[in-house]
């Protein structure tokens, strides 16, 4: 299942799909679709997808499984989280949620909150999470790019959005802004086909995104090109930010980024200039340990500049009249949870309501603050996700009980006790985009029925939450989930889908009326007293702890594929045509200074370990940059077998031990490493 937000126009024929193509009339994509979209006629039909029920008979990993029924498999995994919780307390069982697809992430909410769970356990900290609750620190909301509103200069920050989704963001709407006469700047270390065709692509070393956002403050204030009412009227800290970044300038800047400090001053006088100008930001800027100190720049320089809250630039989504999500996941059974999740620990954000998956592995591998012993996962391969696959494989191996809903067999249920087969998307009916901050909900019916005995994650849980936690607490169906959440709208599911999208109703410049939501009431360039316990009041560059050297010289950082989602769908047989090998780019400087040809598999190794992938020589990328690609195992070899996921896996070099403050991010981008061609292939 995928983040989704494309309309697609969908034939079906004697129960099977015969067609896919982009609608025009699409809210986000106006016709577009991608090549993962139009394959899903071959993941409804795969022979690879889980069709029943399986528990495990054999030693865990070893891939032995007998059938079950779906009554046997519910039971035994809700008899596995009541056998801990009864011992050992709720706290000490986990719920596991890789990227939220639908409303399944928010029915795993409400289970681990009704079974008395703290501890939701979601790849926030690397993905969504940084930016929106920084925003929520900053200036009180999550400042989403309006791009359906005009602007002079469109910024796409560790964005591609011609190959991915930005929650909301798709390219076709990019491109009709461009036509109108928008600008664009696209800041990310390859040369992309948008960075080809923007006014300006400041192509910066990987993991140094915070020393750019200063360099671009210094430049923006010394010069007074700031929005000087604004500055006046709505911000907190203004003269301590402005005394701070002297010290970063464009000259500074250009050593740690390697982007000229000609091109930096110019392209913060560009941003600065434009009226109005929106900033989409990307996963990049969230994957390394300054995730925090690099948002509350960007989100300095949305506001300085006047972009905050105003058509076409950085805007606070209304949302449409729904139940409100804390409601749908029943929070009020939780009370304490701030004082008794894993996060409490740490001291990370206290908006941060889902565990970072480095807690929850120090939990189970060292029982650090508390034990866990059980976890339920849906929609997740932290084999694969998880940043150090071989800490992941310690803690799931000495979990004493977890289960897993997917719908192919992966490196990570292979390890599970009980695996259940999920309906994918066009099998079940389903809501895109609920809570996300974006200010729209898209409806996703069903079209066909799914194969075997699969079921929806929303039934699914639905039936464990009878189990675990009463029926008085659950529904008589998942579809009355749907209808609960639609009831505040005066829609039900029938007339929802006719309509195709909700959408909450635009208003701009709302704080010249109430204020910010934060501590000041205004924008906090410098955070008031005990905003966030523990933070800088200003933004920081720290150098990274582990920089290159003889042995490493190179950085490593990676890309989302346009082909596959994360680990998923390598198993579907057009999109492997497509993409048939794992690829790390390299700039032709790099190889020839190695010795390294195109097509060769290298080692990268980094100072925790080394894998395989092949090389493409491009000049779309910077020299001394490694892009490999990120999620990649090989599920023709058996995803039991070792070699099928740690032969290529990005995260098998990535490390767990530095983290950050105040989301737990690791480090996913610029990360010393060295290239080697693979000897005997």
């Amino acid at each position: 299942m995928d983040h989704g937000g494309c309309r697609l126009k969908v034939k079906v024929e004697d129960g099977r799909i015969t067609e896919i193509k982009g609608d025009r009339e699409g809210y986000l994509n106006s016709g577009y679709s991608c090549h993962k979209a139009r394959a899903m006629a071959e993941v409804h039909e795969s022979t690879h997808r889980l069709k029943t029920p399986l528990i495990r008979t054999g030693k865990r990993g070893a891939g032995q499984w007998r059938d079950a029924s779906w009554q046997e498999a519910l039971d035994m995994i809700a008899f596995g989280l009541d056998k801990v919780r009864k011992r050992d307390g709720a706290k000490s069982v986990a719920f596991c949620q890789g990227m939220p697809k639908g409303l399944e992430h928010f029915a795993l909410i409400r289970l681990a909150n009704t079974f008395g769970s703290p501890n939701l356990v979601a790849v926030q900290d690397v993905c969504h999470a940084p930016r929106e609750l920084t925003g929520r620190h900053i200036c009180g909301f999550y400042p989403v790019a309006d791009v359906h509103s005009r602007s002079d200069l469109i910024v796409l920050w560790g964005s591609n959005s011609r190959v991915t989704n930005e929650e909301g963001i798709i390219n076709s709407q990019i491109l009709a802004r461009i036509k109108e006469g928008a600008e664009l700047m696209v800041i990310d270390p390859r040369k992309t086909s948008l960075a080809a065709r923007a006014g300006f692509h400041l192509p910066l070393r990987p993991g140094t995104d915070c020393a750019l956002a200063l360099a671009f403050l210094n430049v923006i204030i010394t010069e007074k090109l700031f929005d000087q009412a604004f500055v006046a009227n709505w911000t907190e800290g203004f003269e301590a930010l402005a005394e701070h970044v002297k010290n970063f300038d464009p000259q500074w800047a250009a050593g740690v980024t390697g982007v000229g400090p000609g091109l930096i001053a110019r392209a913060a006088r560009a941003y600065a200039g434009a009226q109005p100008a929106c900033m989409a930001w990307g996963n990049a800027v969230e994957q390394t340990p300054a995730a925090f100190d690099t948002i509350r720049c960007m989100i300095s320089l949305m506001a300085i500049c006047g972009n905050l809250d105003v058509p076409g630039g950085n805007i606070r989504a209304a949302e449409p009249k729904l139940l409100p999500p804390g409601k749908f996941v029943r929070a009020d059974l939780v009370p304490e949870k701030r004082l008794e999740y894993l996060n409490a620990f740490y001291e990370t954000s206290p908006k941060l309501m889902t565990v970072p998956p480095a807690f929850f592995r120090r939990a189970v591998i060292d029982e650090t603050p508390y034990p866990v012993r059980a976890a339920y996962m849906q929609c997740t391969n932290p084999m694969l996700s998880y940043a150090d696959s071989r800490m992941t494989q310690k803690a799931l191996l000495k979990l004493e009980f977890f289960a897993v809903s997917d719908i192919v067999m992966t490196p990570t249920a292979a390890l599970a006790d009980v695996v259940l087969p999920a309906a994918s998307q066009f099998e079940f009916d389903d809501i895109g985009h609920y809570g996300l901050g974006h200010g729209i909900i898209l409806a996703r019916p069903k079209i066909v029925e799914p194969p075997g005995r699969c079921l929806p994650d929303m039934a699914i849980i639905n039936e464990l939450g009878r189990r675990l936690a009463g029926t008085e607490l659950w529904f008589d169906s998942h579809g009355q989930m749907i209808e609960a959440l639609l009831a505040p709208s005066g829609h039900n599911w029938e007339s929802f889908v006719q309509q195709g999208y909700l959408a909450g109703q635009k208003a701009f410049r709302q704080y010249e009326k109430k204020g910010f939501s934060t501590p000041s009431g205004k924008v906090e360039l410098a955070l008031s007293i005990n905003s966030l316990p523990g933070a800088t009041v200003l933004p920081q560059y720290v150098r990274p702890e582990h920089e290159t050297d003889d042995e490493f010289p190179l950085l490593l950082t990676s890309a989302k594929s346009p082909n596959y989602l994360h680990s998923s769908y390598r198993w579907v047989q057009s999109l492997r045509r497509r993409e048939p090998l794992p690829i790390a780019q390299i700039h032709p400087d790099t190889a020839e200074s190695l010795g390294i040809e195109a097509g060769q598999e290298v080692w990268i190794k980094t100072r925790y370990a080394k894998i395989l992938q092949t090389v493409d020589v491009t000049e779309n990328i910077q020299p001394g940059v490694v892009c490999a690609v990120h999620g990649w195992w090989f599920p023709e070899i058996g995803a039991h077998r070792l070699q099928s996921w740690q032969k290529s896996n990005l995260n098998m070099i990535t490390s767990a031990d530095i983290l950050g403050r105040e989301f737990c991010t690791p480090v996913l981008r610029g990360i010393a490493c060295s290239l080697s061609p693979l000897e005997n292939p």
